[in-house]
């Protein structure tokens, strides 16, 4: 790994020869978001899902990675890269051709993804991005969050949670609503301060254009954390990129099925021209 960077939890499931499928999380979860839809996409690709900084079983950024604002998107998405190198092995010596991959992101895991595809577009083979914006609003909420959280820990922030993450807040009640609120829970308070100093920092529209990878962005209906209209704004700044809708909320848990769906018929044929 490269200086500053911590190995992020991760697994790694589908057969060795299978084209790599990256998948990434949003704030506050783990890797569990895509239980739903790991079954059908590891039939086809190699599947690599990770955990970001002090969530799920990542490690948060040592102390002097961490300092309040230090911390931004691209530092995640170097994280990333360098462990996709460790898992295929590649990267090691001189000249050797590091192999492309697909990747998919919802919310933050949609900004690291949108990150690797302008910064290396050569290594981003298909980008989808569920739930997720360009940026996300003016920084000062996210550092007064970041603030909250690093004198309190993620505990205030389980009573808001489920409106923002969930179209109806009893999913809240229900087996997968109640594990991603145990992840809020349990993220580490450092971990989960950086991720949002990371946000707060975060407007990637001006580098937009650089994105060569064909794009699928997967909006939600009812999705109040970024609405629309950021989805719509992705798709037009995006050189390659089509829009899908689907009545969700922000972390698209409600239409599990659709989603899968909607995900392996773009993985599966990413040069496929999609109608916007």
């Amino acid at each position: 790994m490269a200086p500053g960077h911590r190995t992020p939890h991760h697994d790694v499931t589908g057969r060795p020869d299978a084209p790599l499928l990256v998948l990434g999380p949003s704030l506050g979860t783990s890797g569990r978001i895509w239980d739903a839809q790991l079954p059908a996409l590891s039939e086809t690709f190699r599947v690599l899902r990770y955990d970001l900084p002090g969530h799920g079983g990542s490690p948060s950024p040592a102390p002097a990675d961490a300092a309040p604002g230090d911390t931004t998107v691209d530092d995640l998405a170097d994280a990333v890269l360098a462990l996709v190198d460790q898992v295929t092995g590649t990267g090691r010596a001189d000249g050797e051709q590091r192999p492309a991959f697909r990747y998919a992101g919802i919310s933050l895991g949609g900004a690291v993804g949108t990150r690797l595809a302008a910064r290396h577009p050569d290594r981003v083979a298909a980008l989808a991005l569920v739930c997720t914006s360009a940026h996300f609003g003016g920084a000062g909420p996210w550092r007064e969050r970041a603030a909250l959280v690093r004198r309190e820990g993620t505990a205030p922030l389980l009573k808001t949670s489920p409106a923002r993450w969930f179209s109806d807040p009893e999913t809240a009640r229900t087996p997968l609503g109640r594990a991603l609120l145990g992840d809020l829970a349990a993220a580490d308070p450092a971990g989960y301060a950086a991720c949002c100093d990371a946000l707060a920092a975060y407007d990637t529209r001006a580098e937009l254009s650089a994105v060569r990878a064909p794009t699928l962005v997967v909006g939600g209906t009812r999705d109040r954390a970024t609405p629309l209209e950021h989805a719509r704004e992705l798709t037009e700044l995006i050189p390659r990129a089509g829009l899908r809708t689907i009545e969700c909320g922000h972390l698209a848990v409600e239409e599990p099925h659709t989603l899968e769906h909607t995900l392996t018929a773009f993985l599966t044929r990413p040069g496929r021209r999609l109608p916007i």
